[in-house]
């Protein structure tokens, strides 16, 4: 018994994509819907830049296929401005900006943190603190919001829904025992993200899924991976799939994870080349998680 194995990419609209992964003639408007036929998951990446609208999120549920999960990056307001201090309101209104609208689409929430921001266990513990795990929860921070989503929130209930959230670390301070303690008291994934060496990779399992990006081996968000890196990015995913972890694992704590089937989320972010989606696609059915006709 494993748990669920999805491989995707990281956003959907770049040009360079155009003509070598969407076919020519496609209409822009239609990428989403073509993109979602290939791969079985999909980073929402505008919410990291700004506050997107519900009858976005509205339209990319639409657009996709039944059982189809996004990934929403939080907003770098608070991520990178903000730097996770006092960033209830500003939790509340990416919350009331029209996540929830997603409904059952909506996979883990990704809080990307800038690489000069260094391990601080009381402003990371208090950011944790206040994130929701469950639409009741979500639905009272959104409350909240303040004028910035006025007359443009989406405050209604999609049904019972858990939210999950995992968190990409750039600076090496966070390589300790102590954070990965924290993060597994409050069951918040460690992102472990392949970045060329340019960032700390650090494989310590903290939740009950694991998060994965992978931005290049070579060359940071342009490389390709071959076949030899895709195989050994396979191993690595059956292994936590199936709740264990490979020998020669970089891991920052001593003290191992529970064992138990995981879910795994792994996206290409390898796009200037259009390497990212062709990688994805190659990687899932190494993994038997391939959509099918991709």
């Amino acid at each position: 018994m494993h748990g669920e194995t999805r491989i995707g990419i990281s956003g959907w609209r770049y040009a360079p994509w155009r003509r070598k992964f969407y076919p020519e003639g496609l209409a822009q408007r239609k990428e989403l819907e073509f993109a979602s036929r290939k791969v079985s998951t999909i980073e929402i990446n505008g919410s990291f830049y700004s506050l997107q609208r519900p009858e976005s999120y509205e339209a990319w549920h639409e657009q996709t296929p039944d059982g189809f999960l996004f990934a929403v990056k939080g907003s770098r307001y608070i991520t990178h401005m903000l730097r996770l201090e006092n960033a209830e309101i500003a939790l509340a209104n990416f919350f009331a900006s029209g996540v929830l609208a997603l409904g059952a689409k909506l996979g883990p929430v990704l809080w990307q943190l800038p690489p000069r921001l260094a391990y601080d266990p009381a402003r990371i513990d208090a950011f944790l603190s206040v994130l929701p795990r469950d639409v009741r929860s979500a639905l009272g921070l959104a409350q909240l919001h303040d004028e910035r989503v006025d007359g443009r929130s989406f405050l209604g209930a999609p049904g019972r829904l858990r939210i999950r959230h995992a968190i990409e670390v750039r600076h090496p301070s966070f390589a300790t025992p102590d954070f990965v303690a924290m993060l597994r008291r409050h069951e918040v994934a460690l992102v472990v993200a392949d970045t060329a060496g340019r960032w700390p990779l650090i494989e310590d399992i903290t939740a009950d899924f694991v998060y994965v990006r992978l931005h290049g081996d070579k060359e940071l968000y342009a490389s390709g991976y071959s076949d030899e890196a895709l195989d050994n990015w396979a191993a690595r995913i059956d292994a936590w799939r199936h709740g264990r972890q490979l020998a020669g694992a970089k891991l920052a704590s001593p003290r191992p994870a529970r064992r138990g089937a995981r879910d795994v989320f792994c996206y290409f972010d390898n796009d200037t080349k259009v390497h990212a989606p062709h990688d994805a696609i190659r990687l899932a059915r190494r993994l038997g998680a391939g959509v099918s006709g991709a």
